[in-house]
């Protein structure tokens, strides 16, 4: 178990390492854009879960780690430990941008308002498009969704998963999919330790409004229980759809990703 939480400490710390210092260089240094952004952070995702998943199976979410829980048979007790560990992975790697970017965040907003506070958490419409706090509920509902729907597709020891240990590298490709196609409403959390982890970085270094949006709302709920519940719809609907007619296959053990079973060589005899 100590090395499963290290494993999920570390390859969240990578995820957020990549995904929060990319948006502090757009926002703080404007140098970037959108599309950097998406990119970083589905790299970032990959990253991680290459570093973590022989270990832990790299869920990197504690949305991830329930759904897992409730439909493919993870560890009830291991659902705790590890969001704990997803969250301090990505608290730790928040602390380290927000120290290294202090100069610039501090020179493109003194005061440390709103107007950089998107570099470490999420916000309605983005802070500033007209998006309520439902709408991004909504959306967070909706973006989770498909991010557990496809992780299962692609993890699917019954299906056709990536071979040749590739599917990091395509979980990595849905979330740059997702945040070019679903990061206008509420900027794609989809993962409660990925935002609430960073959002209290930036509480405990100087940004005061943290846990509200741009209205004064109590946001900071919105992307832990949207992440959840969107997960565990994602999930079901794939157990519905589709992994309930697959034919039944040797599965890996739960929470883990798939290994392609290695090919027979036989030695050339001459």
């Amino acid at each position: 178990m100590l090395g499963e939480l290290a494993a999920e400490f570390a390859g969240t710390m990578i995820l957020i390492l990549f995904g929060v210092g990319v948006v502090a260089q757009v926002a703080g240094g404007g140098i970037g854009d959108h599309d950097s952004i998406a990119w970083s952070w589905g790299l970032g995702v990959m990253l991680g879960v290459y570093v973590a998943g022989r270990i832990s199976g790299a869920h990197l979410n504690p949305a991830v780690t329930i759904a897992l829980a409730v439909f493919k048979g993870f560890a009830w007790r291991k659902v705790a430990p590890y969001s704990i560990a997803q969250f301090l992975g990505a608290f730790v790697a928040a602390l380290l941008v927000r120290w290294n970017y202090t100069e610039v965040l501090h020179a493109a907003d003194p005061n440390l308002t709103i107007k950089t506070q998107g570099v470490f958490s999420t916000l309605p419409g983005n802070g500033a498009l007209p998006v309520g706090e439902w709408g991004a509920f909504r959306d967070q509902v909706i973006g989770t969704a498909i991010l557990l729907f496809l992780i299962l597709a692609i993890t699917d020891a019954a299906s056709t998963p990536p071979g040749a240990n590739m599917a990091p590298f395509v979980i990595g490709l849905i979330v740059v999919a997702i945040g070019m196609a679903w990061g206008t409403n509420a900027g794609y959390a989809i993962n409660p330790a990925r935002d609430f982890g960073p959002r209290l970085a930036s509480f405990f270094t100087g940004y005061g409004g943290a846990f509200r949006d741009q209205t004064g709302y109590l946001y900071f709920w919105i992307p832990i229980v949207g992440p959840i519940v969107g997960g565990i719809l994602g999930a079901g609907l794939y157990q519905g759809l589709v992994g309930r007619f697959l034919p039944s296959a040797e599965p890996p053990e739960p929470g883990r990703l798939p290994t392609p079973e290695p090919e027979r060589v036989e030695a050339n005899r001459g």
